[in-house]
């Protein structure tokens, strides 16, 4: 058993307070999906005039989003040849993995009949852009579990499947790459159908532009936070160099977002909208300078790059305004009926995400991800 089970163990590292609340929300998540399951719909604040609320807006279209790390740090290693990014790599596919399974729980908890999602394989509407968003995401969650196989294939000791995935690693980081690039803009060519629902200020056609860019900024981001957040629950280095490393292009992918942004604004004349209604006014300012002009000036000084707090707060801020641009196009001013979730969709939402913490630790566990604990860190469970 030893033999086949190979290098998977369990590793000690320490449990706190916060990881048992973390399984006791998780479990509390599942619990009320599986509910809604059983019950139906009637347990959420959705109605014919909003079809999709805040599982679309925030775990499918800001999770798939924030999950876009995996296929650009995979290209800046391999396909530019970036080595020195390595270290981060696996972690960093290993979350884009587990963003995409929850995408998928959440995709089932969203519909009325779950067991539906079958119709995308078996009843082709190739005008829909909701059939390239589910194949695409079907095919690259495929590509980064056999990106992230050689973690667990090194642990059973599995040699000869190892050299297979290792020597097609370069096809697979470029279908990978595809793949994304089709998705993460295809989420914004959805919202194009919607010319007279989505507020003027943030209807465009360039909306799949603005969705890939901002993916391509925030998934960087989430790879400083989860970098950080792994290296101080695992007694792990904090590969500051690193991630200072692959953030340096993040001020040229928001220059480049706000340029197209600003520019469409004027070129329109839909900054009059700027003078005729506050809330919108402030939400746009809100996220314009706080999810993407602040953080790019952040990145864009070296000395916020090196400074652990200062590039984790950048990276906050850009996966802050990735959110908040999905929300504000595909919900809060997506107009309708007025809608706030429920208390059981929020529950679902945050029940999911700690699903995701959970399997993440798990991985840690009993995977060789990273270096082993010290003895004088360690602790007993």
């Amino acid at each position: 058993m030893a033999t086949l089970l190979g290098n998977i163990r369990l590793r000690r590292y320490p449990v706190g307070p916060g990881m048992i609340l973390i399984w006791i929300t998780g479990a509390i998540g599942l619990s009320v999906a599986i509910y809604r399951w059983i019950v139906g719909l009637k347990i959420t604040n959705m109605s014919d005039n909003r079809p999709w609320g805040i599982w679309i807006s925030f775990d499918m279209m800001s999770g798939v989003g924030l999950a876009a790390g995996a296929f650009t740090v995979a290209a800046i290693v391999y396909i530019f040849n970036l080595k020195k990014l390595y270290p981060i790599l696996r972690p960093t596919i290993l979350t884009g993995f587990i963003s995409y399974i929850l995408a998928a729980l959440t995709l089932l908890v969203d519909l009325g009949f779950p067991q539906r999602i079958l119709n995308l394989v078996t009843n082709w509407n190739i005008h829909s852009p909701l059939f390239e968003i589910g194949w695409c995401v079907m095919l690259y969650t495929t590509v980064l579990l056999l990106e992230f196989s050689p973690v667990v294939f090194e642990a059973l000791g599995w040699k000869a499947p190892l050299k297979l995935i290792r020597g097609i690693t370069i096809p697979l980081v470029i279908l990978g790459v595809m793949l994304s690039t089709l998705h993460q803009s295809t989420l914004g060519t959805m919202m194009t159908v919607l010319p007279y629902r989505i507020h003027p200020l943030w209807y465009s056609g360039l909306l799949p532009v603005y969705y890939f860019l901002t993916a391509i900024a925030a998934g960087m981001a989430m790879t400083v936070f989860e970098t950080y957040h792994s290296a101080r629950t695992y007694q792990q280095k904090f590969e500051l160099s690193l991630v200072s490393t692959l953030t340096k292009w993040v001020p040229y992918v928001l220059g480049l977002y706000l340029v197209l942004r600003i520019g469409e604004l004027f070129i329109t004349g839909k900054y009059l909208y700027l003078s005729t209604d506050p809330w919108p006014t402030f939400m746009f300012l809100i996220e314009i300078m706080g999810g993407a002009l602040i953080p790019a000036i952040l990145f864009a000084d070296k000395k916020v790059r090196n400074n652990s707090s200062g590039i984790v707060w950048a990276a906050f801020l850009t996966m802050g305004g990735l959110i908040l641009h999905r929300f504000n196009t595909s919900l809060v001013f997506l107009n309708g009926d007025f809608y706030f979730p429920s208390a059981a969709e929020i529950i679902v939402s945050i029940g999911l995400s700690c699903l995701g913490i959970i399997a993440f630790d798990a991985a840690v566990r009993f995977l060789p991800m990273y270096p082993e604990p010290t003895p004088a860190k360690a602790k007993e469970f």
